[in-house]
């Protein structure tokens, strides 16, 4: 009888054993189910460095080269190249009549024949002078008076190439050109009005060679220089950019001084657009900062996806700072080092497992 209970014991402890065996191995089956698959992410490098707050300046898109064309002479305007007409430098914007002028010019070109002729004969006249003044035949005051002719017709013949020259200049300012490739945005003449020097024709302003004027207040004359790196920001976007020129001069009033911003290449902008310039307030301080990329926003926090070690997401609710470009500083636990997902985190979970897209890690930029 003890013998039987002991096995029927035995049997039960190993049923239940198998038991045990099998939920466990069920309910880690379903959980790895559960589990979601790793993340496909790109990652970047956090990085330190010297970053400063900013403070945003209204700025306005402005032209390098916008001018007045202005004409040189005087005469019945002809023709007034139209708005929007796209120009070379070089090219015509506008005609004046230039007949008194082609006629001032063949007037000086028959004078300066008529010299020529006169101070060809007066030079024979000279040789001949001088041979019979050697054998004492002429008194010395006709030889002198023969040298003074030829002189006179000489710088007559001067003062002829002279005002031939002014009137070729003349003929050639009848044909106003651009002095730089642009486009006409006005015309402020019209064909049939009388033109004088000065009188303005058009304005041609050059819509390739752009950037942004701005004033910046003048306490931070100490912190802007040349070339340095700052945000432009227009319709919520922001991109980099670079001080070409500043120009230290504050007005009274204002309290402000003029800065020049180049602008980036590959952008199109329209002359008079609104921008506005992001500039540092104060001097840099060193900060962990990570790409904008890596801030996921949501209406508890601002959020940043750290990958450790084991290639899991750690999520970090952190505070931002200063900003330059596509750099943002941050605060809460993020360190120089760390890998940060700035492209698929938007629906990671924390802990899960991420698989990085590429085996380089991209490096925040310096500012």
């Amino acid at each position: 009888m003890i013998k039987n209970t002991t096995h029927t014991l035995i049997r039960s402890g190993l049923i239940a054993a198998a038991t045990a065996a099998f939920l466990t191995a069920s309910v880690t089956a379903q959980q790895e189910r559960q589990a979601p698959p790793p993340a496909r992410v790109e990652v970047a490098e956090a990085v330190q460095q010297m970053m400063a707050p900013q403070v945003f300046m209204p700025g306005t898109i402005v032209s390098q080269n916008d001018s007045r064309i202005a004409a040189e002479i005087s005469g019945r305007v002809l023709w007034v190249a139209s708005e929007g007409t796209l120009v070379k430098a070089g090219d015509v914007l506008a005609t004046i009549d230039d007949r008194l002028i082609r006629l001032s010019v063949a007037r000086n070109r028959s004078q300066i024949k008529q010299l020529e002729t006169r101070l060809k004969f007066l030079r024979l006249e000279l040789a001949r002078t001088e041979n019979l003044a050697k054998s004492n035949n002429v008194p010395a005051s006709r030889l002198e008076g023969a040298e003074n002719q030829v002189l006179t017709v000489e710088q007559d013949l001067v003062q002829a190439g002279i005002a031939l020259e002014i009137a070729q200049v003349n003929l050639a300012r009848s044909q106003v050109v651009a002095p730089f490739p642009g486009r006409v945005v006005e015309r402020l003449a019209q064909a049939g009005e009388y033109s004088t020097p000065g009188r303005q024709l058009v304005r041609l302003v050059d819509t390739e060679h752009l950037e942004v004027s701005a004033q910046a207040p003048v306490n931070l004359a100490k912190i802007l220089r040349d070339q340095q790196k700052v945000t432009l920001r227009r319709d919520g976007t922001l991109v980099e950019a670079t001080i070409r020129a500043l120009v230290p001069v504050g007005d009274a009033v204002s309290r402000t001084m003029e800065i020049r911003v180049s602008l980036p290449a590959g952008e199109r902008y329209v002359v008079g657009a609104a921008v506005q310039v992001g500039l540092p307030s104060s001097a840099p301080e060193q900060v962990v900062a990570v790409p904008r990329d890596a801030l996921v926003l949501r209406r508890e926090g601002t959020y940043v996806f750290r990958v450790k070690d084991d290639n899991t997401a750690e999520r970090l609710l952190v505070r931002t700072g200063a900003a330059t470009g596509t750099i943002v500083a941050v605060f809460g636990g993020i360190r120089g080092g760390d890998r940060v997902v700035i492209r698929g985190g938007e629906r990671l979970q924390p802990g899960q497992a991420v698989d990085l897209t590429s085996t380089d890690v991209a490096v925040a930029e310096a500012s």
